[in-house]
C-alpha cells in the first residue's frame, strides 16, 4: 500500500478548517468589542440637565434727569426771555447743590406754533408754547435724587417744573455688568451642581463630568416701580452632567 499519498502536499481537511476557526475567532472577538464599546456609550450617555440661578441686587450708579419747564404766550421774544431766565436759575440751583457743569446741559427749546397747527385748538388765549430741557446725568445718583426731593426750591421761585411727562422720564442704569459677571456666573454653575449632586444621590448614582454648558443671557430689571434706582440683575446657567454607577 502506498503511504505517500496519505496527506502529500498538506491534508485538504486542515487546510479547511483553521482559517474557518480563525475567521470564527475573529467574529467571536470583533462581537465581544462592538457590545463593550456600545456598553461604554450607552453608560456615558445618562445625563442630568440642571439650571443655576443667580440674582442679586445693586445700586444704580448712573441716572439721566430730564428737568422739563414750560412757557406759553404769544410774544417769541418774551418767551424766549423767560426760558432763558428759567435755565439759569434751575443752572444755578444745580450748581448750588453740589453738580459740576460736566453733569449737566441746557437742550435748545422746542416751539411749537398752534395757530399753524391745523389740528390745535383754535381757541385758546396764546399763540406759542415752548418746551425748555436741562438734562443732568451724573454718577452721584444719591446726591440727584436728594436734588429731586428739593425740587420745590425752583417753584419758590416761580419756576414749574413739568413732572410725569413719558417722553421725559428720569432713567437709571448699572454700567458695571462686567464687574460682577464672572462672580454671578461661578454662583450659578455652583447652584446647577448642587442641583444636579441632588439629583444623582436620589437615583443611586455618581455625578460625572459636564457634557454641556449654556450661558443665558443676563438681564437688568428695576426692583420695583418705588425704588428704580435698585436694580435686579439675574442670570441663569443650564448644564448637563454625566451620571455614572
Amino acid at each position: 500500500m502506498n503511504k505517500e499519498n496519505t496527506c502529500s502536499g498538506g491534508c485538504p481537511v486542515i487546510s479547511k478548517i483553521i482559517p474557518a476557526l480563525l475567521i470564527a475567532v475573529g467574529i467571536t472577538l470583533l462581537g465581544i468589542f462592538i457590545r463593550n464599546g456600545l456598553g461604554g456609550i450607552s453608560s456615558n450617555q445618562r445625563v442630568v440637565s440642571v439650571r443655576g440661578l443667580c440674582e442679586r441686587e445693586f445700586e444704580a450708579n448712573k441716572v439721566t434727569w430730564p428737568i422739563v419747564s414750560k412757557a406759553v404766550g404769544n410774544d417769541l421774544t418774551a418767551l424766549y426771555n423767560q426760558i432763558e431766565s428759567t435755565n439759569n436759575a434751575i443752572t444755578s440751583f444745580l450748581k448750588a447743590n453740589g453738580l459740576s457743569e460736566k453733569e449737566y446741559s441746557v437742550n435748545a427749546p422746542v416751539v411749537n406754533d398752534i395757530q399753524a397747527d391745523r389740528y390745535g385748538n383754535q381757541n385758546v388765549p396764546y399763540r406759542y408754547t415752548v418746551t425748555t430741557v436741562v438734562v443732568v446725568t451724573s454718577s452721584q445718583v444719591k446726591k440727584v435724587n436728594e436734588l429731586m426731593e428739593k425740587q420745590s426750591q425752583l417753584m419758590q421761585q416761580g419756576i414749574a417744573v413739568v413732572a410725569g411727562d413719558y417722553n421725559y422720564q428720569t432713567l437709571y442704569e448699572f454700567t458695571e455688568l462686567n464687574k460682577v459677571k464672572p462672580e454671578m456666573i461661578a454662583e450659578a454653575t455652583k447652584n446647577a451642581r448642587e442641583a444636579a449632586n441632588k439629583f444623582a444621590e436620589d437615583s443611586e448614582s455618581k455625578l460625572g463630568k459636564i457634557k454641556t454648558a449654556s450661558q443665558g443671557q443676563f438681564s437688568i430689571e428695576d426692583r420695583d416701580q418705588y425704588t428704580p434706582y435698585i436694580k435686579r440683575v439675574r442670570v441663569v446657567s443650564t448644564i448637563q452632567y454625566y451620571l455614572k454607577d
